[in-house]
């Protein structure tokens, strides 16, 4: 017989769970947590909550699995230091664009004049070959690459690079309903699940280029008006194994990546494809055993407490490590152990629409450790 929801609620912190009433998707993306779409990360509510409860006022925080920078954006706007480290290029490019400092009036006047650039595209052009030549339209593709071809020319460059892949990624020849994983070019007409409708795939990337453009000034311009002005945070590229920390930490706050559940470059392809950057999966955790086999899961379980026990040795005396994961197959007793770490708390949390489309009830761990 499955629970009443009396006895699962009596089970989850109500304070850290939260329903879609009380916090819709456009509050869980708040200003540049929606740069660019990334599934797997946590909410900055779930990460304001945490350092409030468990880091000590104004401290440094560290995120060795720090994905997109939730914990790095959230630290700026809550009046913490921070650090995060991640092997994905792409994710250092988007972390890096979220967490700078900016001339506002220069970057505008940059995202003006790059619009009206885009605007005036005739189509011409390079065209498209290769991966861009398979999963674009021909006009899309040669929009696409001559929006690269301008990004050399402006100061914001990196800015204007996290736009071209957002335009990408909504610019793919894709089932609306199918943006995070497609696996063959959709190059028919389709019935689309999302709209309800028959649609066609995309053949220009124009609109999405300005839409984007516009957007993420905007967002820019909004998170520079809630974060604070004294703290900073530092994006480190490399594998979080073997990486030098400078200072101290005050607390760890991290959701480290699920065994075998998602490629982080394969989800990003078209930025990498388009904007030419390191693909290192082949140095990602459990690269060596993919999957949830025996020899993956072990693989991942070394990885995870090699992780946690190089972050333990930057962190001040009793300084909480707090790690946000769903351990439906119990393995971070023995992570924690391998990283010479005590468990001293164990929350369960309702997770609301973690991923998309998912059905059914889905719960979390907040696990504390020193």
């Amino acid at each position: 017989m499955a629970p009443t929801q009396d006895a699962l609620y009596a089970e989850i912190d109500l304070e850290l769970s939260w329903s879609e009433r009380d916090l819709p998707e456009r509050e869980r993306t708040k200003h540049v947590h929606r740069l660019h779409p990334y599934l797997g990360k946590f909410i900055p509510q779930l990460v304001e909550a945490l350092l409030g409860r468990y880091v000590s006022t104004g401290g440094r925080v560290l995120d060795p699995f720090a994905g997109s920078g939730t914990t790095l954006v959230q630290s700026l706007e809550s009046g913490y230091d921070a650090a995060g480290v991640d092997i994905a290029a792409f994710n250092c490019l988007l972390m890096g664009v979220k967490t700078q400092r900016y001339d506002l009036f220069a970057l505008e006047t940059e995202i003006r004049d790059v619009v009206r650039r885009v605007e005036a595209f005739d189509g011409t052009g390079p065209k498209p070959t290769g991966y861009a030549a398979e999963w674009f339209a021909p006009r899309a593709g040669a929009e696409l690459l001559e929006f690269r071809e301008l990004i050399g020319e402006y100061d914001h460059s990196d800015v204007l690079q996290v736009v071209l892949a957002r335009a990408a990624r909504s610019a793919r020849l894709t089932p609306h309903f199918d943006l995070d994983f497609p696996r063959l070019p959709q190059i028919e007409p389709y019935w689309c699940h999302k709209h309800k409708r028959i649609c066609r795939p995309v053949e220009k990337a124009e609109h999405f280029l300005r839409r984007y453009a516009v957007d993420t000034l905007a967002r820019i311009k909004e998170f520079s008006r809630v974060r604070t002005r004294e703290n900073q945070a530092q994006v480190l590229h490399g594998d979080a194994r073997e990486i030098s920390y400078h200072g101290h930490f005050d607390g760890v706050v991290t959701s480290p990546p699920y065994p075998g559940l998602i490629d982080y470059h394969e989800q990003h392809r078209y930025a990498y494809e388009l904007l030419g950057l390191d693909d290192l999966r082949a140095d990602e955790l459990g690269a060596a055993a993919r999957g949830t086999s025996v020899a993956a899961i072990a693989s991942y379980v070394e990885g995870i407490a090699s992780v946690l026990a190089l972050a333990k040795g930057s962190l001040r005396t009793r300084s909480p490590v707090v790690i946000v994961v769903h351990d439906r197959r119990d393995l971070y007793p023995e992570i924690l152990d391998r990283a010479g770490l005590r468990l001293e708390e164990r929350v369960r949390r309702h997770v609301n629409r973690r991923t998309g489309r998912r059905a059914g009830e889905f719960f979390e761990d907040i696990l504390v450790a020193r």
